[in-house]
C-alpha cells in the first residue's frame, strides 16, 4: 500500500518551500525537491501553522544542517519557486503512483507450483507440426477441471512443433511450454470456432456480425498461468492478413490469447509471434500480470497489435518486448453506443520497462475505442523505437467516455516520425446508431522526462471543436526533431501547460502558471488525491 499524497500535504510543501526560500534555506531546486519528496512521502509530521512536531522536529534540524540546503541566493531563487513546485508535483504524484501501483506490477509474482500435472502427449498430441491436436489438448484440460478444488494442475507442452485449433482453458490451470515448444495455429478457417460479438462492441471489429474465437482462451475463469521455458505460440496469422487485405472475410479475425470476464491472470516467459489480430487480449477482466514476454509480427501484418487491455483493471505490463505491424501497447474500453451501454472502463494499469515497436501505428496507444473510459494510467521506463508514433491518445465524436488521469514518463524514443499525438478525429464507427454528440472527455494527461532523437514532428495535439482537450500538461520533453522547430508542434481545441519543452511548443501547452489550466498537476486527480490500490 503506498502514500496517499493529500492536496493539503502538498500545499504544506509549498509553504515550507516558500518559507525556507524566505529564510535563504532552500535555495537549489535538486535541493527543494529532496526536502518535498522527504516531507510528503516519508510522512513528516509539519503544517504550516506548527511546523515541525515531535520526531520531526529533529528531521527539521537535520534538513537545516544537510550539506545541500546552503545559503547561495535569496529573493530570486524565491521567484523560482512556483516553477520548482510544480515540478515537485509532477514527482510526488508519479512517485505516489509508482508505490501505489507496485501492489499489482510485482517484478517476481509468486507461482505457487500446481500439486498435478500431465504432459499433453499423455493424450495423443503429437509435436511434428502436421498433427492436428486439438482433441489431445482439450480431452487434457478436461481431465485437469477434476483437479480444480485440489490446488489445480499444470498441462505440460515438451519441445516439438504442435499443431492445433481453438484451445480453451479452466480455471486453476498453468499451462506450461518447454523450451522450443511451439503451439502452432491453424491455418484452416474450419478449425477456428465462431463466437458471437463482444457486447461491448455490438459487431465484429473488421466485419459486421460475429467473430472467430482466440486460438487460446477462457471465459469467467480464474487463476490462470501461461508460461513457459521461452516457448512459443504462433498464430500462423499470414492467411488471415491476406484475407483481411483482400477484403474478404466472413466473420472478424481471431486473437492469439483472450480472456474474458476473468481474473487473476499470469502470462510470462514465452514468445509470440504472428497474431491474426491481436495478441493478448483481457476484456472485462481484473488482477492480470503479462511478464518477461516477446510479441512480434512483421511490419506489414495489417492492425495486428500486442497487449490490448480492454474493459480491465488492475493490469501489470512488465520487462516486454514487443514489435507490431500496429499498436504495441493499447488500451481500449468498448466502441461507442455499445461501450457506453456496457459502461466498464480500463483502470489502474501501470506498464514499465518495455521495448515498442510499431510500423504503421503507436508504441503506445489509448482508444480509439474508449467509450467505456480510460484512467488511471501509469506508463513509465519506455523504449519506443522505430514506429510511426511514440505515444498516442486517439478518439471521436459519438466515442463518449474519457481518458483521464494518465501519465507517461521516462520515455525514450528514436527514430519516430510523430513524437506524442493527441487527437478527436477518429472517424470509425460500428454502425449508424451512434450518437455523434456522445462527446469523448480527454484531460489530465501528463507526460514528462521524455527524449526523443530522430523526430520528424515532436507533437500533434488536436482535439474536438465541442469538447477541448484540457489540462495536458508537459515536463522536461526533449526532441530532436528533423523538420522545423518552429513547425514541429501542432495545436487545435487543446489547452495545457509546460516546463523546460524543446522545441518549444504551440501557445496552447504554455498557459502561465496563473492560469486555472496550470493546476493540471493537482486537478487531474479526484479529491487531489492520488488513489492507492
Amino acid at each position: 500500500m503506498g502514500p496517499k499524497v493529500s492536496l493539503s500535504s502538498l500545499k504544506d510543501v509549498e509553504y515550507h518551500l516558500k518559507l525556507a526560500a524566505k529564510h535563504d534555506v532552500v535555495v537549489d531546486l535538486l535541493d527543494s525537491l529532496r526536502l518535498a519528496m522527504s516531507i510528503a512521502i516519508a510522512g513528516i509530521n509539519y503544517t504550516p501553522e506548527k511546523g515541525f512536531q515531535g520526531k520531526s522536529q529533529r528531521f527539521a534540524e537535520g534538513v537545516a544542517l544537510n550539506e545541500g540546503l546552503k545559503k547561495r541566493r535569496r529573493h530570486e531563487e524565491a521567484r523560482g519557486l512556483a516553477s520548482a513546485f510544480r515540478v515537485v508535483l509532477f514527482l510526488l504524484l508519479v512517485s505516489s503512483y509508482a508505490v501505489a501501483y507496485d501492489g499489482v506490477c510485482k517484478s517476481n509474482w509468486p507461482l505457487t507450483p500446481r500439486p498435478h500435472s500431465v504432459s499433453v502427449t499423455e493424450f495423443g498430441a503429437v509435436g511434428d507440426g502436421k498433427t492436428l491436436n486439438t482433441v489431445a489438448f482439450q480431452n487434457a484440460i478436461f481431465y485437469l477441471k477434476s483437479f480444480v478444488d485440489k490446488g489445480g494442475a499444470q498441462l505440460y507442452v515438451p519441445a516439438g512443433r504442435w499443431l492445433t485449433g481453438c484451445i480453451t482453458l479452466t480455471s486453476h490451470l498453468t499451462l506450461f511450454l518447454e523450451k522450443d515448444a511451439v503451439i502452432l495455429g491453424s491455418q484452416d478457417y474450419s478449425h477456428w470456432d465462431i463466437v458471437d460479438p463482444l457486447p461491448s462492441y455490438g459487431r465484429g471489429i473488421e466485419v459486421p456480425g460475429r467473430r472467430y474465437r482466440s486460438l487460446i482462451s477462457g471465459q469467467n475463469l480464474t487463476d490462470v498461468v501461461i508460461t513457459g521455458n521461452n516457448g512459443t505460440i504462433d498464430g500462423q496469422g499470414s492467411v488471415w492478413w491476406e484475407q483481411l487485405n483482400a477484403h474478404s472475410l466472413n466473420y472478424s479475425r481471431p486473437h492469439l490469447v483472450e480472456f474474458v470476464g476473468s481474473d487473476n491472470i499470469v502470462v510470462s516467459n514465452l514468445t509470440f509471434l504472428n497474431a491474426p489480430a491481436w495478441n493478448i487480449h483481457p476484456v472485462y477482466c481484473s488482477k492480470l500480470l503479462v511478464q518477461n514476454i516477446t510479441v512480434q509480427s512483421p511490419p506489414t501484418s495489417p492492425y495486428t497489435s500486442g497487449i490490448v487491455p480492454d474493459s480491465s483493471d488492475h493490469v501489470c505490463i512488465e520487462n516486454s518486448n514487443i514489435s507490431m505491424g500496429y499498436d504495441a501497447v493499447v488500451l481500449k474500453s468498448g466502441w461507442d453506443e455499445y461501450g457506453i451501454a456496457y459502461g466498464k472502463p480500463t483502470s489502474h494499469v501501470h506498464i514499465r520497462r518495455v521495448r515498442l515497436q510499431s510500423s504503421s501505428g503507436s508504441g503506445l496507444a489509448f482508444g480509439s475505442e474508449m467509450s467505456g473510459g480510460i484512467s488511471s494510467v501509469l506508463a513509465e521506463n519506455l523504449h519506443v523505437h522505430d514506429s510511426l508514433i511514440g505515444v498516442e491518445l486517439k478518439t471521436a465524436r459519438g466515442r463518449g467516455g474519457y481518458i483521464q488521469d494518465i501519465f507517461v514518463s521516462n520515455v525514450h524514443m528514436e527514430n519516430v516520425q510523430q513524437g506524442i499525438k493527441v487527437t478527436g478525429q477518429c472517424t470509425s464507427h460500428p454502425d449508424d446508431g451512434y450518437d455523434p454528440h456522445a462527446l469523448p472527455v480527454v484531460s489530465d494527461i501528463t507526460f514528462m522526462d521524455v527524449v526523443g532523437v530522430n523526430i520528424t514532428t515532436a507533437g500533434i495535439f488536436s482535439g474536438i471543436d465541442e469538447s477541448p482537450f484540457t489540462s495536458l500538461c508537459l515536463s522536461n520533453l526533449s526532441f530532436n526533431v528533423t523538420a522545423d522547430p518552429s513547425t514541429s508542434w501542432v495545436c487545435a481545441n487543446v489547452l495545457g501547460s509546460s516546463v523546460n519543452v524543446s522545441p518549444e511548443p504551440c501557445p496552447e501547452l504554455q498557459n502561465s502558471s496563473s492560469s486555472p489550466s496550470s493546476d493540471c498537476f493537482i486537478s487531474s486527480h479526484p479529491n487531489s488525491q492520488v488513489a492507492v490500490l
